[in-house]
């Protein structure tokens, strides 16, 4: 009642119409679907996660199945990062409270934050990374020759959620930020713009998932001059439409410091979900002081750029789990090959490719418990691993293995060398599909 968990509880009830007998089939079938793929269900049967009340709410355990997945994520992101040009750099998980006095956050978002005294000084567990790297942008004089400067950083932040608004990875109290932060000239705002947007295309389309972007405007409680939101919405605008993308107006959405552009992801059930931001800032680089020298040896103000290409790790990843009910594309598959000798005179040759596997850096298992054949290949499929390689007679004699997937079955018997081959490639490649 009144928005209130001490109140007593309410019930909301809803209530859904269709016009035909196959819409509303088509509804329910897509109701079955999403409750097959709901990560949290997945996260159990595939030993992915875990959430404990021992740890608290909203506080994931990483399973290394789910482990290896993460991985894979954020080598892809340090090695894209530092392609275009990025720092990648690391801050503390804690600050002294002043530092969210200068950055606005106790006036802003202290509902949201964790406070804590340590030796009789108040400190907060970080709600966002920004301030750090502005600490850094601090450290040293800057000239508009090394200008833009990006600053990237994986970093952990922690911010309260309400009990009831918890659910599963996709919201949760301590989640990691594909963090970066830009400073720029003003000349420079919209080619950086750019830039992520292109940044995000790339990572959205490596995974198959579409997007539609939403501009979001100035909020009631915002910070700065309108003079200075004006031209930062322009700003954002402009570059849009220089990258023709279609975009609609999420009016006072923004964040307090400044306008976003909101990219919401679409999976294959056709849901929609949070993912990139891009936010312009014309205010927090004015309250932590941030100068440049110019051409003309006058001191001038950045623009800082806060974008994010995942979004959480954790969100991200649970969208990830229901976008693929679990079957992860070979790349990201904690486990990529399973190695399935018929009995136990093949499992010397079957462990000899297990070890060529682990050589080429392919994620294998060798399946050499006693049981049978088609036994190990169900629990594989039902372990959603990519490829099985299955070891008998006839493949020793021919130094083959025959191939199966998880989705086609039985593709005959392969060459180990050309099939080993053919494997690196398509994890190198990052294929979504197999």
């Amino acid at each position: 009642w009144k928005g209130s968990e001490k109140n007593k509880m309410l019930q909301r009830i809803y209530a859904t119409a269709f016009w035909t007998k196959e819409d509303l089939k088509e509804h329910l079938d897509k109701l079955e679907e999403a409750e097959r793929r709901d990560h949290r269900k997945l996260g159990t049967q595939l030993d992915l996660f875990s959430l404990r009340e021992e740890v608290g709410a909203g506080l994931v355990l990483w399973h290394p199945n789910l482990g290896v997945v993460r991985q894979m994520l954020e080598d892809y992101w340090r090695q894209e990062h530092r392609r275009r040009g990025y720092d990648i750099i690391y801050t503390p998980h804690i600050a002294k409270s002043q530092l969210w006095d200068i950055s606005g956050h106790n006036e802003h978002f202290k509902d949201n934050m964790f406070y804590m005294e340590v030796d009789e000084q108040d400190y907060v567990l970080r709600p966002m990374n920004c301030p750090f790297h502005m600490l850094i942008y601090q450290a040293k004089r800057h000239s508009y020759r090394n200008l833009p400067l990006r600053y990237a950083e994986l970093g952990t932040v922690y911010r309260y959620e309400r009990s009831g608004a918890l659910h599963g990875m996709t919201r949760v109290r301590g989640f990691t930020q594909d963090d970066a932060h830009i400073f720029c000239t003003q000349d420079q705002f919209i080619e950086e713009i750019k830039r992520i947007i292109d940044l995000v295309d790339h990572t959205l389309k490596l995974f198959d998932l579409e997007y539609t972007i939403e501009l979001s405007t100035r909020p009631e409680g915002f910070v700065g001059s309108l003079e200075i939101w004006e031209k930062a919405e322009a700003g954002l605008k402009q570059a849009m439409e220089e990258k023709n993308l279609p975009y609609v107006i999420n009016e006072g959405d923004g964040a307090f410091y400044g306008p976003k552009l909101d990219f919401k992801l679409k999976d294959a059930l056709g849901r929609t979900w949070q993912g990139a931001t891009i936010q312009l800032d014309f205010n927090l680089p004015i309250r932590f002081d941030l100068k440049y020298t110019e051409k003309d040896g006058s001191l001038q103000t950045p623009v800082m750029i806060h974008r994010v290409i995942y979004g959480t790790l954790e969100r991200f990843i649970g969208i990830l789990i229901e976008h693929y009910a679990g079957a992860f594309p070979t790349w990201l598959a904690p486990e990529q090959v399973v190695v399935i000798p018929i009995a136990e005179r093949h499992v010397e040759y079957a462990n000899s490719i297990y070890n060529t596997l682990k050589d080429m850096d392919i994620r294998a298992h060798l399946d050499d418990r006693s049981e049978s054949m088609n036994y190990k290949i169900r629990e594989a499929q039902v372990n959603k691993v990519p490829y099985m390689m299955v070891i008998g007679d006839r493949e020793i004699e021919t130094n083959q293995a025959s191939i199966r997937t998880r989705t086609k079955g039985d593709l005959g018997s392969k060459d180990v060398k050309e099939f080993i081959e053919l494997l690196k490639q398509e994890i190198d490649s990052k294929k979504s599909v197999i």
